[in-house]
């Protein structure tokens, strides 16, 4: 990680002054990035699953807001394409009873799965990072560094996962310039 924000910034929305207004929408509001994928490019987002484990509690790298989740842990990796490009990465932590009843399709967007339920969820961003990796510019096909945000589910007052983000920066082609000159 380069660089990552205090929470308070993200809560009191000091977090990303540098940001462009889409970017500042898609990395801090509190709607679904895979909708905002879908509505950007006009295509649907599928999910290459790239693993889904059992996590130990003290995951190293993990995000804090981790360990509100009850044990054993399960976590999901997914890169979210549309059509040839991958736009995304993102990673998600359940408690293993919540991912068998919120996960039932594994290959779907967990917004895909959530939203065939109904399921009443809020969703609280909890940081905004930088990140870099040679991993990501492989299958992003961009130089670094990238734009990262985690954020949980809660439902009814209990946090359901913790979901941490990473973007493309050929997200810029609809969003403009993550940071504007």
């Amino acid at each position: 990680m380069l660089w990552q924000s205090s929470p308070i910034d993200v809560f009191t929305a000091r977090a990303g002054s540098q940001l462009g207004g889409g970017w500042k929408l898609l990395l801090l509001g509190d709607g679904s990035p895979t909708r905002h994928l879908e509505l950007l490019t006009g295509q649907t987002v599928e999910v290459e699953l790239i693993a889904m484990a059992p996590e130990p509690p003290e995951a190293m790298g993990a995000p804090v807001e981790v360990s509100e989740l009850v044990s054993p842990l399960l976590r999901r990796q997914v890169w979210l394409c549309c059509g040839a490009e991958t736009l995304g990465w993102a990673e998600s932590w359940w408690t293993l009873e919540e991912a068998h009843h919120h996960l039932p399709d594994h290959r779907q967007p967990i917004w895909r799965n959530l939203t065939a339920g109904r399921a009443e969820l809020f969703r609280e961003v909890d940081g905004l990072a930088q990140v870099d990796g040679p991993w990501l510019q492989d299958r992003f096909g961009h130089p670094g560094p990238y734009w990262s945000r985690h954020y949980r589910f809660f439902r009814q007052g209990k946090a359901l996962t913790v979901i941490r983000e990473v973007f493309s920066p050929a997200l810029e082609r609809w969003l403009g310039p993550a940071v504007p000159n």
